[in-house]
């Protein structure tokens, strides 16, 4: 009876594993449905006018700076301001010991009293002759220099107050109290830096120029409006108020064979320091009837450069490109595009040439959707 009960139960689960066999089978057969074309961001091409522009590297520098320097002899007795902040014109930065300077200028006030005196008491004599016309002149000169003594005196004990000359942002002081300091020798105390606005320069290749200008000669561009210059500061992002272009040097350096130039920004909130690496992008010339694509969307290939666009029949095919220069943040595409291209800008890596894509027209400033919160394993 044991027996028959259990040759029962066995011929039972290989009869259930052939049904789970079977079902997988059917599952994983050809009659699965298929997978939908990947999605890919497209423009459409379009010929528009289009400011060529270029962009360079630059670096910062202050609009002005002044270094601060003692104009007397003797020690230092106290700084007055703090170090990396902003400071106005005129404001009192550090004073020197003044007792010897304040002596001075009271002994030269006293000494102008006397030749004043002296020359009152000189004139009405000289009319009843009892001094001579020269005892007079020698008195008035004694004044004259006493008053020049005097107005010494008086800029000296001034400059044991050492007042900023600009406004400006002051950097660390470079003495000490207690320290010696010398008009003889300048003494360097700090360093003032006006950095709104603040200065980017920058250089040009003069061939470069010399082309773009032979190309506005001939007719082949327009020449830009020099309005609007921009800065793209070191993390890549554009700094959000425009600058102007000051000047182009009339000159080719011949070591370098560049030409400078140099863009004025406004830094209201002090955000651009001296000293700092940027690129500049600045308007050169326009063009007429000219296809813009995204940067994103120029691969480099075997045979040169290259775009993506979507076929007709609704395929990935690469498209040879050359570009003529940049309009912002985007290629100005010399050949290869006519007009009318689905140009695939997002989504390259899915699609490889020949295979079906999806295409959704591409907005640039949508944000993407955000991600679920992820659960939290317990």
């Amino acid at each position: 009876m044991n027996r028959t009960i259990l040759l029962m139960l066995l011929l039972t689960a290989a009869l259930a594993g052939c049904g789970k066999g079977g079902d997988q089978k059917s599952a994983a057969g050809p009659g699965g449905p298929a997978m939908p074309p990947p999605e890919v961001d497209v423009i459409t091409a379009t010929p528009g006018s289009a400011t060529l522009t270029q962009e360079l590297p630059g670096r910062l520098q202050a609009f002005r700076t002044a270094q601060v320097r003692a104009q007397v002899d003797g020690i230092l007795e106290k700084r007055l301001f703090a170090e990396g902040t902003d400071v106005k014109e005129g404001a009192a930065l550090f004073r020197i010991d003044p007792r010897n300077y304040q002596a001075s200028f009271d002994a030269a006030k006293a000494d102008l009293v006397v030749a004043k005196l002296t020359l009152d008491r000189y004139r009405p004599l000289l009319e009843i002759k009892a001094v001579s016309q020269q005892e007079v002149d020698l008195a008035e000169a004694k004044v004259k220099q006493a008053e020049v003594a005097l107005t010494r005196a008086r800029i000296d004990q001034e400059n044991t107050t050492v007042p900023a000359p600009i406004s400006g942002r002051i950097g660390r002081a470079l003495v000490t109290e207690g320290a010696l300091v010398s008009k003889d020798t300048a003494t360097h105390l700090a360093t003032i830096e006006q950095v709104d606005p603040i200065y980017a320069n920058f250089t040009q290749p003069g061939a470069d120029l010399l082309r773009l200008r032979q190309a506005i000669k001939d007719g082949k561009l327009k020449a830009a409006e020099q309005a609007r210059v921009e800065m793209i500061l070191e993390d890549g992002s554009i700094y959000p108020l425009p600058g102007k272009l000051l000047f182009s040097d009339l000159a080719i350096d011949p070591a370098t064979g560049s030409v400078s130039l140099r863009a004025v920004f406004p830094n209201p909130k002090h955000e651009l320091l001296p000293g700092a690496f940027v690129r500049i992008r600045f308007p050169e010339a326009s063009l007429d009837q000219a296809i813009r694509v995204p940067q994103r969307a120029v691969q480099p290939g075997q045979q040169g450069q290259m775009v993506m666009i979507v076929d007709g029949e609704g395929k990935a095919a690469p498209r040879p490109v050359k570009t003529g220069g940049m309009s912002g943040g985007d290629f100005v595409i010399a050949e290869g595009l006519k007009g009318g291209e689905q140009v695939i800008v997002n989504g390259l890596q899915k699609a490889r040439p020949g295979t079906p894509v999806k295409p959704v027209q591409w907005n640039p400033n949508a944000t993407p959707a955000a991600q679920p919160p992820a659960v939290e394993k317990k």
